[in-house]
C-alpha cells in the first residue's frame, strides 16, 4: 500500500455499508486479476496524478507493473467516463502503429469498483506539465518536445477513418453543429447564476459554423500534459493519454483546443492551463505550432479563432458543471480546484470572446 494516498479511497475489502464506495477495493481487483490471469500475490499501489475526471493508479503485483484507470464517484454522466469505450479506441490505435499504452483487460461489471475500468501496461516515460524534467532541460529537449507534440497531432489527423475499425468511432458529420448544440443545453443545467456571455457566444457560434474540410480521429484533450515521453535527451512520444472524449470530427478542434489551452510566455495563467510548462523559454509558441502543423497537413488555418473560441467556451461550461457540484456539496474533495472557477469561468468566457472577435 502507498503510504500518504487516500485514507478511505483505498480499502482491503468493502461490504457497502460503510459510507462512500472507495475507489479500489483490493479483494475485489486481486479476484478480478486472478480470472483475467493477471499476475500473483497481493496488491501494491500508489494514485497517479490528481486529475478532476478519471481516476488512475498504479497497480503491481508479481512481475506485473499496471495502470488502472476508471471513472470517478457518481453522481456524473456514466457516457461521459466511458472506460470501454477508452479502451477500445487505444486497441484500435496500438493496431494502426499509433502511440498508446497497450491495453490489458477491460470491465463493465460494476461490482468490482462501482464503475467501468480498464488495465493497462505501465510505461517508464516522462509527462511534462509544470516543470521539464532533468534530462529535458536543454533547449534542443524542448524544440523536439514540442516539435513531437505538434507530429504526433498531425500522426492522428492523418489516419484514415473512411472505413474498417476507425470509422465506426462517431458520426463525422455535423460534427460541429452538435457540439455547439449539445454544451448549449448544458449550461442551465450546470449553473446557479448568471453569466449571459455563455448564450451570446453559443450563439456566435452557431452562426459562423465554419465548413469541414476533413475527417478525422480527434483526441478531445490534446495537450502536451497528455503525452508520455521518451526518458532521453532526444525525446519522442511514447505514448498519447487520456482518450476519454476521443471521437470523430473536425481535426481542426483539437488544434485549436492545444492552442487556446497552451501556455505562452507573457501571458497571464487560467483555469485551463493544464501545461504550464511551455511559459519556460525554448518552446514553441502558438505560431510556430501552427506553422508546424500546416506545413504537414493540408488544411485551411484561416478559421482557427473560432476553433479556439469554441475550446474555451466548452471549457468554461464543463467547469462550471465542476463548479456547481461543489456548491451544492457533491464534490468536497474538487474544493482546491473548484473554489476558483468562480472568476475562472468568466476569465475563460472573456478569452474566448477575444478570440472571438478576431474574425469579426
Amino acid at each position: 500500500m502507498s503510504a500518504g494516498d487516500g485514507h478511505k479511497d483505498v480499502v482491503e475489502t468493502f461490504d457497502g455499508r460503510e459510507g462512500q464506495q472507495p475507489l479500489l477495493i483490493l479483494d475485489r481487483l486481486e479476484a478480478f486479476l486472478d480470472a483475467e490471469g493477471i499476475g500473483t500475490g497481493p496488491l501494491g499501489w500508489s494514485r497517479i496524478g490528481e486529475g478532476q475526471s478519471n481516476v488512475t493508479y498504479r497497480i503491481t503485483r508479481g512481475k506485473e507493473d499496471l495502470v488502472l484507470r476508471r471513472g470517478p464517484r457518481p453522481p456524473l454522466p456514466r457516457s461521459t467516463h466511458d472506460m470501454v469505450r477508452e479502451a477500445r479506441i487505444q486497441r484500435l490505435l496500438m493496431n494502426e502503429g499509433f502511440p498508446v499504452p497497450n491495453i490489458v483487460a477491460s470491465s463493465t461489471d460494476d461490482s468490482i469498483l462501482g464503475v467501468p475500468f480498464y488495465v493497462m501496461d505501465f510505461l517508464e516515460g516522462e509527462v511534462i506539465t509544470g516543470n521539464s524534467p532533468r534530462q529535458l532541460v536543454s533547449a534542443e529537449s524542448k524544440r523536439l518536445t514540442s516539435e513531437q507534440t505538434v507530429d504526433t497531432l498531425v500522426q492522428l489527423h492523418s489516419l484514415d477513418v473512411s472505413a474498417g475499425p476507425l470509422s465506426t468511432l462517431g458520426r463525422p458529420d455535423g460534427y460541429l453543429k452538435r457540439q455547439v448544440d449539445r454544451f448549449s443545453s448544458l449550461w442551465e443545467v450546470n449553473t446557479l447564476r448568471s453569466l449571459p456571455q455563455v448564450a451570446a457566444l453559443g450563439s456566435w457560434l452557431e452562426s459562423n459554423l465554419p465548413d469541414t474540410q476533413r475527417h478525422s480521429l480527434i483526441h478531445g484533450d490534446y495537450r502536451m500534459g497528455n503525452l508520455m515521453f521518451t526518458d532521453s535527451p532526444t525525446p519522442s512520444v511514447l505514448a498519447v493519454l487520456d482518450w476519454e472524449m476521443a471521437t470523430l470530427g473536425d481535426p481542426l478542434a483539437d488544434l485549436g483546443y492545444l492552442l487556446a489551452t497552451y501556455a505562452e510566455r507573457g501571458e497571464g495563467p487560467t483555469v485551463m492551463e493544464l501545461t504550464s510548462v511551455t511559459r519556460e523559454p525554448g518552446y514553441f509558441a502558438r505560431t510556430d505550432i501552427i506553422k508546424r502543423y500546416q506545413e504537414r497537413i493540408s488544411l485551411d488555418l484561416s478559421a482557427l479563432p473560432w476553433y479556439q473560441a469554441l475550446a474555451l467556451w466548452k471549457s468554461s461550461i464543463f467547469c462550471e458543471a465542476i463548479y456547481t457540484r461543489w456548491l451544492k456539496g457533491e464534490r468536497p474533495e474538487d474544493k482546491t480546484f473548484a473554489a476558483t472557477l468562480e472568476k475562472g469561468v468568466p476569465e475563460l468566457l472573456a478569452k474566448a470572446q477575444s478570440f472571438a472577435t478576431q474574425l469579426v
